[in-house]
């Protein structure tokens, strides 16, 4: 894989200027409190001090899992191609969500295991007709993961080149939650039940289940641990997808707002292959899916938003949109206790 030129955004000079400007707004020093770390954040990745959020652009990457025939979803398989129709008609909480805040939603094709043919405003970077099961052979071959990098790598450029500075990815993949548990276990080092939650909505029975044929998937393969042979082994194609198309978006110096367990995990893998591209990372909102708290501790997130949500689509990037623009707005509209002849208190 070729490496992402992700440029650090720890500018000594750009943070005291950003925090010389947040601190003289109009308010108490502190008082926005993580809107305040937002805004330098933010600040520190477009390295000015009048950040804005530009055409944000949403990426949902649809792929189809071999797992999912070995029963670990409470959904079959082919649940995931009728979800796709459902993007597509505008009938899903993302589709609500997006147009209520202003994304710019594209679904994508990743590896569905359904012909779509040509239909409108689907995106079709189809790497196969889903993965292989793990529990058998590795999910993808190195050339399909690397094409799958690759494809989502293409497609935050395209959205980078038409003018979005703000990029968030959803997904959509029957049995996905199963590859993000088998992620995290190997590259956190724990035990796979530390690692596995309900997804779909499993019982206790199936939730046992679901932990008896993970662990049997992982004792698979012992020796898989550098992050590109734990992504094709244990991966989908839209979770690579998702691993190409943030680390490309770090390399643009685009910002990234992280949706739950799923995309996380991507981010996990992507910051497994370098590190810098969590300076460009905002996490939405802690997953009610189990073991996501974990995952976010391991990568030193802090959440937004927790409002026990678990649907995945990119939904809670989505709802957590209007907070991060309001970190934008104190920044770059409040006035300074100067400007409005304000008296400034004692620090």
């Amino acid at each position: 894989m070729k490496d992402f030129n992700i440029k650090s955004t720890s500018s000594a000079s750009m943070k005291e200027k950003l925090s010389q400007k947040i601190n003289t707004r109009t308010k108490p020093l502190g008082s926005l409190g993580v809107l305040e770390k937002l805004a330098l954040q933010i600040g520190l990745i477009q390295n000015t001090l009048n950040p804005t959020i530009n055409k944000h652009t949403m990426l949902i990457f649809a792929g189809d899992h071999g797992l999912a025939d070995e029963g670990v979803s409470a959904f079959p398989k082919e649940v995931t191609a009728q979800m796709v129709f459902n993007f597509l008609n505008g009938g899903a909480a993302i589709n609500v969500f997006a147009k209520q805040n202003g994304w710019d939603l594209k679904i994508i094709d990743a590896g569905v295991d359904y012909d779509f043919e040509n239909i409108p405003n689907l995106i079709n970077k189809k790497i196969g007709n889903g993965t292989k099961s793990i529990l058998r052979e590795s999910a993808m071959t190195s050339e399909e993961c690397q094409k799958a990098i690759d494809a989502g790598a293409e497609l935050a450029k395209a959205e980078f080149d038409a003018g979005s500075n703000t990029i968030a990815f959803g997904e959509m993949g029957i049995a996905n939650t199963s590859s993000a548990s088998l992620i995290m276990s190997r590259i956190l080092d724990l035990p796979i039940e530390n690692c596995t939650g309900r997804g779909t909505g499993l019982n206790d029975e199936k939730l046992n289940y679901k932990i008896d044929i993970l662990t049997k998937a992982l004792n698979k393969h012992p020796e898989i641990n550098a992050p590109l042979d734990i992504l094709r082994t244990f991966g989908g194609f839209e979770i690579a997808m998702t691993v190409g198309a943030a680390l490309k978006a770090a390399e643009l110096g685009m910002l990234i707002i992280v949706d739950g367990f799923i995309i996380s995990s991507a981010i996990l893998l992507a910051s497994e292959i370098n590190k810098t591209i969590l300076d460009y990372c905002v996490f939405a909102h802690l997953s009610d899916e189990f073991a996501h708290a974990s995952m976010l501790e391991y990568l030193g997130a802090q959440p937004l938003l927790n409002l026990n949500m678990r649907l995945g689509e990119g939904s809670g990037a989505a709802v957590a949109l209007p907070i991060i623009q309001s970190a934008v707005n104190f920044l770059t509209q409040m006035a300074s206790f100067e400007d409005a002849a304000v008296t400034e208190g004692n620090k």
